[in-house]
């Protein structure tokens, strides 16, 4: 009898020992995608929800060696949206579920373009992004008043940098986003000593001044000393003259400006009225706004394009030497009298 139970007990030891190892080998296993696969793991999933969706994706079939192991680990599983590599682990799988860093798809959104520009950048992450929706929170001048925006539009809010959206991100939470990012430069700014802010009045003007400052150079070095140029045409009660504001009226963002364009009774038209647009042309850059809180101290009034291949300008405080700029940078074009 004695032997009975001893054999018994080491072929249970064995089956045992056995059982180990091969549950131990199924938890060892990688998953079946062979390239990264994205999830949803929906608010208040169970483990066998978890299991059920991993299944339905070809990620994970084993269900044995799942449930063991969340018995054993009981893992804390958060909803969101996860990206799931090529042959992981089942501890790596639940690992990113317990992480909660949602899948984020990365968006560079370049320094001052207009807001009906920015969906082309977007689009190349999310193709499904609806350019009409976002053009139409654009300009909904509750969502804008809503969002804590002093203006009707969220032109000029949208802070152009580098992104990481959520993978389910859509028109409203990314603009909700870009609009928060504006926010926290505000919040830095206003708070550093010696700026032009109360000059300015407030946030809404201090992005309207930037958005041409933005446009009116593409050379960083020179966003100062613009910015100074066109706080002393403020002061004194001059139009800015910036064409890029015209250009922001009827979209007309590259090729000649005509005259009929210039003469245009627009509140945006800089050429024909003095002070500041109703609100941004643009959105502007950290860079474009720090120059324009923290501008350059000069005597000049004037600027104008070199066109020499420097993408630089001359600058001057009088008339009659911005017109000799002029001449020259006409004949740096080629041009002939």
């Amino acid at each position: 009898m004695k032997k009975i139970f001893s054999i018994t007990a080491i072929i249970i030891v064995i089956l045992a020992v056995f059982a180990y190892i091969h549950v131990n080998q199924r938890l060892s296993e990688v998953s079946h995608n062979e390239k990264t696969v994205v999830l949803e793991i929906p608010k208040g999933s169970s483990p066998t929800k978890v299991l059920q969706i991993l299944q339905e994706n070809g990620v994970w079939t084993d269900e044995l060696a799942f449930t063991l192991w969340c018995k054993k680990h009981k893992p804390a599983l958060k909803a969101g949206w996860y990206e799931v590599p090529a042959h992981q682990t089942l501890d790596k799988i639940i690992a990113i579920f317990e992480s909660g860093k949602s899948a984020v798809r990365k968006v560079t959104i370049p320094e001052g373009r207009a807001s009906w520009e920015i969906p082309a950048y977007i689009q190349k992450s999310f193709p499904n992004l609806d350019t009409a929706r976002w053009n139409s929170l654009v300009q909904d001048p509750q969502f804008a008043h809503n969002l804590g925006i002093e203006g009707n539009s969220l032109e000029g809010y949208l802070l152009p940098d580098t992104y990481p959206f959520a993978i389910n991100s859509d028109e409203e939470s990314i603009l909700r986003q870009m609009v928060a990012a504006n926010f926290k430069v505000r919040d830095e700014m206003k708070n550093r000593k010696g700026s032009m802010w109360e000059e300015l009045g407030n946030w809404h003007r201090v992005l309207t001044l930037a958005s041409v400052v933005e446009e009116e150079t593409g050379i960083p070095e020179e966003r100062p000393l613009i910015a100074g140029v066109f706080h002393n045409r403020l002061r004194l009660g001059m139009p800015l003259g910036a064409d890029p504001t015209v250009r922001f009226i009827f979209k007309n963002l590259t090729g000649p400006i005509y005259k009929s364009q210039l003469n245009s009774g627009n509140p945006y038209n800089t050429r024909r009225f003095p002070g500041l647009m109703p609100g941004p042309i643009s959105n502007p850059g950290r860079k474009a706004i720090e120059a324009t809180l923290f501008p350059e101290k000069t005597e000049a009034l004037y600027f104008v394009a070199k066109d020499d291949g420097s993408h630089t300008h001359f600058f001057s405080s009088t008339l009659a030497d911005h017109n000799k700029y002029k001449d020259i940078a006409a004949k740096n074009r080629g041009e002939k009298k």
